[in-house]
């Protein structure tokens, strides 16, 4: 999806959080070199809480959102739970850990 939609502005912002099941362990190095072996070509931020009183603002913010609300409530169930964000910085859509945002292109 970033390859093909790239060059229209699309941008992906990848943040590791170890607050699911403590699956992002590593350190910051290794976590990028991970998604390197998955020719992964966004940024990669440093590893922040997405849940909780420390829960970086950004994600405290895009939950707020009307449309970046959650299903059964705001906080965020599982890795990989997705917020499309327009020009305007407005959320558009939430988008679920097993969701595939591309399926709604």
């Amino acid at each position: 999806m970033h390859a093909k939609y790239a060059e229209k502005g699309l941008r992906i912002l990848a943040f590791p959080s170890n607050q699911f099941g403590s699956q992002e362990p590593g350190t910051e190095a290794q976590i990028k070199d991970f998604a390197k072996s998955y020719n992964a070509e966004f940024p990669m931020f440093s590893k922040i809480d997405v849940n909780g009183d420390n829960a970086h603002p950004l994600w405290k913010w895009l939950k707020e959102q009307l449309n970046g609300k959650g299903f059964l409530g705001n906080g965020i169930k599982w890795n990989f739970t997705k917020f499309l964000i327009n020009r305007e910085g407005q959320v558009m859509k939430r988008y679920g850990p097993m969701d595939d945002p591309s399926v709604s292109q």
